[in-house]
């Protein structure tokens, strides 16, 4: 009988390469991530990874094995809670996981509301843009996955295979130094930007903003990239160049020294909250997913 600890194990050797990294990967010893390995390949009958000196592959049976474990996995996370909340013990975890602006801005309401409402439910988060934040949920290492894609974005994910949660489409605004010539402005269109510097944040962003200024004929010129939004703030409040930013950024931020531009046409981000299918029947997952709905309505 496989058991899901050796699946953890495995998945953790596949991911890391070797059985030192997987023992540090996972809080134990590498000779107990050795016996648990060799546990599993006499369950299974067959090898599943080929030693060869330092280097560790998988074999045909392994990497089978691997594929499946992940949804295995979730699916035993989401057999244990919801038993657990069956039988009355009124308790839930959640692993959530949310871009910066997100944590900033919707997580932490919605999470005091929860904690309101269901003391008993613990949530833990970590940061981590898509489409990382998206790999970790199809992985098995967190419930819930707070992401955004832009409208029309040649790089668009497919979200076909898990539960998708729309919250909020998040229009994007310029910002400009105070003494810019366009600060005073009702709107600009993203042409009247060509000649400028540009600051821009994340890497999906930053390809966003690519191609919207192809799209309206010019390349723009990025001096600086920054994953954090308030140090893209600071350097457009020193007068650097010029960005364009979700208004969820600039939300939790002072734009100190920098003013904000309606940026004509509008272009959008799409906010949505994430879960697999399994998890989405888990009490403590799906009252996640309603606060983060309702943090995001107000």
């Amino acid at each position: 009988m496989i058991e899901a600890r050796h699946l953890r194990v495995l998945r953790a050797v596949a991911a890391t390469g070797s059985f030192s990294a997987a023992a540090r990967e996972l809080g134990c010893t590498q000779p107990a991530v050795s016996q648990q390995m060799k546990a599993l390949e006499s369950s299974t009958g067959t090898p599943l990874l080929i030693r060869t000196g330092r280097e560790m592959r998988l074999t045909q049976a392994g990497e089978a094995l691997v594929r499946h474990a992940s949804g295995i996995l979730a699916g035993l996370t989401a057999a244990e809670e919801e038993v657990a909340a069956i039988a009355g013990l009124r308790a839930g975890r959640v692993r959530l996981v949310s871009f910066p602006s997100g944590s900033s801005t919707l997580v932490p309401g919605a999470l005091a509301a929860l904690r309101a409402a269901h003391p008993g439910t613990r949530v833990s988060l970590v940061e981590a843009e898509p489409p990382r934040s998206v790999e970790m949920l199809r992985e098995g290492d967190c419930d819930v996955a707070l992401a955004f894609r832009y409208e029309g974005a040649k790089d668009a994910e497919e979200w076909g295979d898990l539960i998708v949660r729309p919250l909020l489409a998040d229009r994007l605004v310029g910002l400009v130094p105070e003494g810019h010539r366009l600060a005073g402005a009702d709107s600009v269109t993203i042409g009247e930007f060509a000649e400028e510097s540009w600051i821009a944040g994340c890497p999906r962003c930053r390809r966003q903003l690519v191609e919207v200024c192809e799209s309206a004929g010019f390349v723009p010129r990025i001096d600086f990239a920054t994953d954090d939004y308030p140090a893209v703030i600071g350097l457009v409040g020193a007068g650097l160049g010029v960005a364009v930013l979700p208004e969820l950024a600039i939300e939790s931020v002072r734009p100190k020294g920098a003013r904000t531009v309606t940026v004509e046409p509008a272009v959008q981000r799409e906010i949505v909250a994430l879960t697999l299918p399994d998890l989405a029947q888990v009490p403590a997952v799906a009252a996640t997913l309603d606060h983060l709905a309702r943090a995001a309505a107000r």
